[in-house]
């Protein structure tokens, strides 16, 4: 007797919690190895934060507006991947370098943005789309 199994689902709050820690731990570690505080402190701010909401934007995006466009289900997922993870990075980096000019936050958000921001939209998209095919299988 055969039982059927659910399709994997995209669990939002799922990925955004490990788009905030895998990060955090990373560059805390990082930050402890070399003894920089300054690392350590944007582990758990600027790079976290940033993955987590990169993550939340758009894992929600592809979530509910992502299943009703068929190019994007149709679309390799390599290229998507590639595409959302490049206008991340320039987006963030936009940002970053708008923050830096009008506020006072430190300069070392013009790197870490863009590399949160691109790892994140990686990640998250290319795990939606590995989601979509296999509902769809």
């Amino acid at each position: 007797m055969k039982t059927a199994t659910a399709p994997p689902r995209f669990i939002l709050w799922q990925e955004v919690l490990f788009a905030y820690l895998a990060p955090a731990v990373c560059a805390g570690a990082g930050g402890l190895i070399t003894g920089q505080a300054d690392l350590l402190r944007a582990a758990v701010t600027s790079i976290a934060g940033t993955s987590a909401l990169v993550a939340l934007l758009l894992g929600m995006w592809l979530r509910y507006s992502g299943i009703r466009r068929p190019r994007l289900r149709r679309a390799s997922a390599v290229a998507l991947t590639a595409a959302f993870g490049l206008g991340a990075a320039a987006l963030a980096a936009l940002v970053a370098q708008i923050l830096t000019i009008t506020t006072s936050f430190p300069d070392r958000i013009r790197i870490d943005f863009p590399i949160a921001a691109a790892l994140a939209a990686t990640i998250i998209t290319w795990r939606w789309c590995a989601i979509q095919r296999k509902a769809c299988t």
